[in-house]
């Protein structure tokens, strides 16, 4: 009985620490809540565990900020997706006290990033006028140190994004709170949480506002740099980087459909998703795009792989029919043929910066 008492003495004293911030781990909290109240060391297993110091922690918020709690809540839910979308690049992930509903004074929003360089993702802060510092982290987790790169943003609230490998976004991570995989939402996922929570306050204007404020022609150029880095199967592309492809490729479809800007942009976009995930290039592609491209587009380069197929009789009848049903079927054909032709080595294909100033004059021409 003794022991369960100090157990829970150190729990609340641990929560405390943390609420107050004096710390910012659950295990330093908890050793020196032990080292405060016990004459004697005790070992780690015999200490309260993290899901225990963070029911007590939840119940001291609620406690000292009661009903506030709820609109603070939003109001980071609403920061966090207007940043997410900024870096829809980089396949945000919302984790952490945000999307659990667990903050208090003090909390930050926690995302996580997937992407090979940092370069990519300051660029974007920093043309929106958003202050970061970057911090590499040694963590022994497994009884191996393992390195990760932080990068703390400020804005409305202090934001903590930590960056991954891009081929890490689809792997599970376990949390050291509950031993689970760690919730996680995309910037779609929260939106349909802030609904469901909130129905009565639809999404501030604000936040609208934002994201028409990003200019997608940039978001363009972002994606479609790193496609440069990206060497194809020679035996398939015999032209070289996937950036040449995608160049080769616009050129022919603007031959084809000059003033049709949904197909010049599926067939420049098309292949954006091989410097993000190579292993399912079409899904990453359009996860990057959401909201920047109509859904004529998407649908174009959600269904170009399949003219591949068909070109080599190799398209299901089924599948065939469901494609032909769509009224931008014969536009898809095009894509394809657009798609083959363009592997040609070393013919000459207008500059990126060539090809998006033709995009955004097209796009004023239609009165955007």
């Amino acid at each position: 009985m003794r022991f369960d008492k100090l157990r829970r003495e150190i729990a609340h004293e641990a929560a405390r620490l943390l609420y107050t911030r004096e710390e910012s781990e659950y295990l330093r909290a908890k050793l020196k809540a032990a080292k405060r109240l016990c004459s004697s060391p005790l070992r780690p297993k015999d200490l309260p565990s993290n899901l225990e110091v963070r029911e007590l922690l939840l119940s001291r918020t609620l406690l000292f900020e009661g009903a506030s709690q709820g609109e603070t809540l939003r109001k980071m839910r609403l920061t966090a997706l207007r940043l997410m979308r900024l870096l829809a690049l980089f396949r945000p992930r919302l984790i952490g006290s945000v999307l659990t509903g667990h903050v208090r004074r003090g909390s930050d929003i926690d995302i996580h990033l997937f992407s090979d360089q940092l370069d990519p993702i300051t660029a974007v802060l920093e043309a929106n006028a958003i202050s970061y510092t970057n911090e590499r982290k040694r963590v022994r987790k497994m009884d191996q140190m393992r390195v990760y790169q932080h990068i703390h943003a400020r804005d409305e609230y202090s934001v903590e994004f930590t960056v991954y490998a891009a081929d890490q976004a689809h792997v599970s991570m376990i949390s050291s709170l509950t031993h689970k995989k760690i919730e996680r939402a995309s910037a779609a996922e929260l939106e349909e949480l802030l609904a469901a929570e909130h129905p009565e306050q639809p999404l501030d204007q604000q936040t609208l506002e934002a994201e028409a404020r990003i200019d997608r022609f940039q978001m363009y150029e972002l994606l479609l740099l790193p496609l440069e880095e990206v060497q194809q199967d020679p035996r398939y592309h015999p032209e070289g980087d996937a950036l040449y492809h995608s160049l080769q490729v616009y050129q022919l479809a603007r031959d084809a459909a000059p003033y049709d800007e949904e197909f010049l942009l599926a067939a420049l976009l098309h292949d954006i998703g091989k410097a993000i995930d190579p292993a399912d290039h079409v899904a990453a592609g359009l996860e990057a795009l959401d909201g920047f491209i109509t859904e004529r587009t998407a649908w174009l380069i959600e269904h170009h792989m399949e003219m591949h197929a068909q070109a080599k009789g190799k398209l299901g009848q089924r599948a065939l029919q469901r494609l032909q049903a769509n009224e931008s079927y014969d536009d898809l054909v095009l894509l394809g043929e657009c798609d083959r032709r363009g592997r040609q080595r070393k013919i000459e294909v207008p500059s990126l910066d060539e090809v998006l100033a033709e995009l955004r004059e097209l796009s004023d021409l239609g009165g955007e």
